[in-house]
């Protein structure tokens, strides 16, 4: 039996079957870079999702943010569902970096809230390629950078087999030493508890199953798992495995020896401070850094353990650190692959990470607010990342130099299963280009399709808004300034049919799927720079390429070379897909897409309203609530609602501490 089991209602088409043959040919003869260039709507989720099943390979699937990785694990989820699919995005709400700015003597002390449910996936991740060999793991830049030795991850870990003899009081230890936190009251996922005879653990990576193990003397007589909601059980087990809470925790012996290391490191960093004469530095240095040494020989742990990753886990100075390819090379070698989906802005963002992060900790390094080590909690190099794995794979309508001067295939997927060529390209000049959009728009509107402008600045984009509702039409805007959960209530309200013409500048190009938009305006696309380059160009016109009616209109009073080389470009795709079609009698149809629940944050006023009452109610009523909470929390982050869910988990917190 193949190892990854595809589910699907289709089989490839249009280009898709050529494609899947030259990349499969491509990794099985070791090539390490490999591009798929294919056109909005041509279905590249489905031809990555074949080579995955084709080649057996587990897979890292990286992209530059977190939308579309949700989008992406929504889809292979969907395509994999008998096989292990994991999500692995920064687990923070909010985060708020430690930095120092001389200038102003001002320290920004670090400040986060972490999500609890991408916490557990995150850890779902690590267990499951350490316990799997059809893995999946959809992550963003997260991947590059943040995680303990996957050798000691996995030598930190606990079994558990029906026959055999443990001593509860030496098990319940080990439990503490790996992170879990013994609470009898509240039983959460880190936690265990202890009724007599009988142990319940909740693994901090398991979604909704705890494990309850029976002993009878130091014998173990069952395991099984249970619904840590409703108590009920779900199966039995000969044997499990439990994982640590925390990729950064290791064996008490490796840590006596990081604390060695940690206090060697201090000493000579101390005294470079007392020959300089730098008392303030000095003081602040050895405040800090005795009271993390405090903190890890009490309880294991402290708050910024992952600035002494160095020390931990044995790195020398300025070795490259661990990251989550580590992880599937440990487990497999050099059988997995890593895709890079929207390649062509995913590695600048991969390249620049580490700059940025090092200026900052820099800073901090010579003022005394951490140790040099820290520097070495860093992401990747791109140099570093981009010769790691076996076998990358670059996805991408628009790839750039790197993946093109560096891919020994390009594979081209032009022609889409549905039939639909690219959008015809319309210039005009831009002299009344707002009123000309107008007159355009109307024509649009009446047949029911809606319609996307781009523009330049904010500032254009609110004026423009509010200029084309005093004309009657109903136009919104969309630009950084809003939250990510507002540009999904936009987005869902332009599906819905709330309004017609949606304003935006750079937020309408990578990842936007909307069937419904036929018309795609660029407003002066004459204005040569990054957001109309050929790149930003043809990402912006491939917005209407999912319409049979697609059109893009671009304003302009010349013709660039970007505007030159996007038209070109689109008119030898529009070419080769009018004669396939032509060829196989195929009538092109506008792509259909169910309305994503994902965007939708439900009203749990009824729920909210009984937790602002808690404190009037009995213990055992709020106790009610909670489930109540949970519930709704494990099913928002089930349909990856993380926004609902963290809302969910601040109220049970307020209940918790009642």
């Amino acid at each position: 039996m193949a190892k990854f089991q595809l589910k699907s209602d289709y089989s490839p088409s249009g280009d898709q079957p050529q494609a899947i043959e030259k990349l499969l040919k491509s990794i099985e003869q070791k090539n390490r870079y490999q591009t798929l260039l294919g056109v909005t709507g041509s279905g590249k989720t489905y031809t990555m999702a074949n080579l995955i099943a084709k080649s057996g390979k587990p897979t890292l699937i990286m992209t530059h943010n977190k939308t579309l990785a949700a989008q992406l694990y929504s889809e292979f989820k969907s395509f994999f569902p008998d096989n292990h699919v994991e999500y692995f995005i920064s687990y923070y709400d909010y985060y708020q970096p430690e930095a120092y700015l001389p200038r102003q003597d001002l320290f920004i002390e670090k400040d986060s809230s972490i999500n609890d449910e991408l916490e557990r996936l995150r850890l779902s991740a690590t267990a499951s390629l350490l316990s799997h060999d059809d893995v999946i793991v959809v992550a963003s830049v997260s991947a590059n950078y943040g995680l303990g030795s996957p050798q000691d991850y996995k030598e930190i870990v606990q079994k558990l087999s029906v026959g055999q003899e443990y001593s509860q009081r030496a098990l319940l230890m080990r439990f503490v030493d790996m992170g879990y936190k013994r609470n009898d009251a509240y039983f959460d996922r880190g936690d265990f508890r202890v009724n007599g005879e009988v142990i319940d653990i909740y693994p901090a990576y398991n979604e909704e199953l705890a494990y309850r193990i029976e002993f009878f003397g130091d014998e173990i007589e069952s395991i099984y798992s249970f619904n840590s909601l409703t108590n009920e059980k779900v199966a039995d087990y000969k044997e499990i495995t439990i994982y640590s809470t925390n990729p950064f925790i290791v064996a008490k012996e490796k840590l006596a020896l990081a604390i060695k290391s940690i206090e060697e490191e201090l000493a000579d960093r101390l005294d470079f401070f007392k020959k300089e004469g730098r008392m303030v530095e000095y003081n602040r240095l050895k405040q800090r850094t005795e009271f993390d040494l405090e903190m890890l020989e009490s309880t294991g742990t402290c708050k910024g353990i992952e600035n002494y990753s160095r020390h931990l886990t044995g790195k020398k100075p300025g070795e490259t650190p661990y990251s989550m390819l580590d992880y599937f090379e440990m487990m497999y070698g050099d059988d997995y692959m890593v895709m890079v989906d929207e390649s062509h802005v995913s590695l600048p963002q991969f390249r620049g990470m580490y700059a940025g992060d090092r200026s900052r900790k820099e800073v901090l390094v010579e003022h005394g607010f951490r140790l040099p080590s820290a520097l070495d909690n860093r992401p990747l190099k791109f140099e570093e990342y981009i010769n790691k794995a076996p076998s990358f794979l670059f996805v991408s309508a628009t790839p750039g130099d790197f993946e093109v001067q560096n891919s020994s295939v390009i594979a081209e997927q032009i022609v889409r299963p549905t039939g639909l060529v690219d959008p015809e390209i319309v210039v005009e000049s831009s002299d009344n280009q707002v009123a000309k959009l107008h007159d355009e728009i109307k024509k649009v509107v009446e047949r029911g399709d809606k319609v996307l402008v781009t523009v330049l600045t904010k500032k254009m984009a609110e004026e423009l808004t509010t200029f084309y509702n005093d004309l009657g039409v109903k136009t919104q805007y969309m630009h950084s300034d809003l939250d990510a959960i507002e540009r999904n209530q936009i987005i869902r309200s332009l599906r819905l049919g709330e309004f017609d013409v949606l304003v935006g500048i750079n937020l309408l190009r990578e990842g936007l799927d909307l069937p419904e938009v036929a018309l795609v305006a660029i407003l002066d696309a004459d204005k040569e720079g990054f957001l109309r380059s050929t790149t930003a160009l043809i990402q912006t016109a491939g917005r209407a390429a999912r319409n049979v009616n697609g059109k893009v209109i671009m304003y302009a009073n010349k013709i660039t070379n970007s505007m030159k080389e996007c038209i070109e470009t689109t008119e030898a795709r529009r070419k080769k897909q009018l004669e396939y079609n032509k060829k196989h009698g195929i009538t092109p149809k506008s792509t259909k897409r169910a309305l994503d629940t994902n965007l939708k944050v439900e009203d749990s006023g009824e729920i909210y309203n009984k937790a602002s009452r808690a404190q009037k109610i009995p213990a055992a009523e709020r106790q009610k609530i909670i489930k109540e909470l949970k519930a709704k929390m494990l099913a928002a982050s089930k349909r990856l609602d993380f926004e609902e869910a963290a809302r969910c988990r601040d109220e049970i917190a307020k209940l918790k501490k009642l």
